[in-house]
C-alpha cells in the first residue's frame, strides 16, 4: 500500500483532510487524463487550488461515458469492475478498481468507525436485486463483512423471506447482536410477514431504493412503518454509490456521518462550480479520498443539505431537466 495511500486512512483532524485532499486533486490532475481534460475545460490553473473548495468536482454521468482512471490506462488493470445497477435501457455507470485492497480498506475501517468490530454482529444481508446481477460493489462489501464476522448465521437472502423472520426471532431470543441490511422494498416485504414487534439487539440497515417493485414513500413515513413493525426506535441508512469507495452512514432520521477521509460539499444547483455554505440546500459533492485510484471529486445527482457538524442529509435527485449545469460540463 502507497505512503498515500496510508495517509488517507490515518487521517484525523480537518487539517490533515485537507492537506491530503490537496496533494491527491495534484495527483490526480497530472495522471487521471478525463479529469485533466474537464479541469482544463474549466480553464482551472492547478497552481491556484489551494483549499478543497477550490477543486473542481467531476459530474458522476463521466463514469458511464468514459474511463475514470489515474496512473494507467484500462487495458492493464485488473479485471475487476464495479458496475451499477441502472434500469432497462440506461447506460450503467462502471468503476475501474486497479487495486480492490484500497476498496476492502475503506468499507472495512468505515464500518469499524461507526460500529466496531464486525465480529460481534451477525450480519444477514437482504439485497435480491443487487444479488441478481454481476458487478455490484455493495454485494462485494456484505459479502466480505459477512465473511469477516465470523457468524455462520451471517449469510445473504434472495426470496426466502419465511426462513430470514424465523431466523431473526432465534437469533434475538439468544442475544445475538444482529444488523439485517437490505434494499428497501425487500424489507418492506419481510415487515410485512411479523405478525409481532421483533426484541433484542437488532439494527436494520437500508440502502434506498424500490428498484420499481413498490411506490416510492418519503424518508419519514418508510422509517416510520419499519420502526413499528421491527419494534426499533430508529432506522439506520448507508450512503454510497458504484462510483465511491467510501460510505457513509445514519444511525437515525436520515442524517448522515462521514468517516474522516471522505466529505460532503452542497454545490448550487444554477452554478455547479459554487459551493454553498452550511444549512443551504443543493447538489451533493463528495470528495472520497479512498478513490485515489479514479477520482476523488465526485459531482453526484443527489440533493442534500449539510449541518454544521459536517453532518448531510439526502434530500431527494436532480431530474433531467435539473442537471443543466453538469451537462454543460459533460458536453
Amino acid at each position: 500500500m502507497s505512503t498515500l495511500t496510508e495517509k488517507i486512512f490515518a487521517i484525523k483532524t480537518g487539517r490533515d483532510f485537507e492537506k491530503t485532499a490537496l496533494e491527491i486533486f495534484q495527483l490526480q490532475h497530472k495522471h487521471c487524463l478525463v479529469y485533466k481534460q474537464f479541469c482544463d475545460v474549466l480553464k482551472i490553473n492547478p497552481a491556484e487550488i489551494k483549499s478543497v473548495n477550490d477543486i473542481p468536482f467531476l459530474p458522476v454521468e463521466f463514469f458511464k461515458t468514459h474511463e475514470v482512471v489515474t496512473s494507467g490506462v484500462v487495458e492493464n488493470l485488473p479485471s475487476k469492475i464495479f458496475t451499477s445497477s441502472g434500469t432497462t435501457g440506461t447506460v450503467q455507470s462502471k468503476h475501474y478498481v486497479s487495486d480492490v485492497s484500497v476498496y476492502e480498506e475503506s468499507f472495512r475501517k468505515g464500518f469499524d468507525f461507526f460500529y466496531g468490530n464486525i465480529e460481534e454482529y451477525c450480519l444477514l444481508a437482504l439485497l435480491p436485486s443487487y444479488l441478481e446481477r454481476e458487478g455490484s460493489s455493495l454485494v462485494y462489501m456484505v459479502d466480505d463483512l459477512i465473511k469477516r464476522s465470523k457468524n455462520h448465521d451471517s449469510g445473504f437472502y434472495l426470496h426466502n423471506l419465511n426462513e430470514l423472520s424465523e431466523k431473526l426471532k432465534s437469533l434475538l431470543a439468544k442475544g445475538q447482536k444482529v444488523i439485517l441490511l437490505g434494499v428497501t422494498y425487500a424489507l418492506l416485504d419481510l415487515a410485512e410477514l411479523l405478525s409481532n414487534h421483533l426484541s433484542g439487539e437488532l439494527i436494520i440497515m437500508e440502502t434506498g431504493g424500490m428498484k420499481g417493485k413498490r411506490k416510492e414513500l418519503l424518508r419519514e413515513e418508510l422509517h416510520q412503518i419499519l420502526c413499528e413493525k421491527f419494534g426499533v426506535t430508529a432506522i439506520h441508512s448507508e450512503y454510497g454509490m458504484t462510483e465511491l469507495f467510501s460510505q457513509a452512514y445514519s444511525k437515525g432520521d436520515g442524517i448522515f456521518q462521514c468517516p474522516p477521509w471522505m466529505k460532503v460539499l452542497i454545490r448550487d444547483v444554477n452554478d455547479p462550480l459554487k459551493i454553498l455554505k452550511q444549512g443551504k440546500s443543493g447538489g451533493i459533492n463528495v470528495i472520497d479520498l479512498a478513490n485515489i485510484n479514479s477520482c476523488s471529486f465526485i459531482a453526484t445527482q443527489d440533493l442534500g443539505i449539510l449541518h454544521n457538524n459536517d453532518s448531510f442529509e439526502v434530500s431527494g435527485r436532480f431530474d433531467n431537466s435539473d442537471l443543466r449545469g453538469c451537462n454543460l460540463l459533460v458536453q
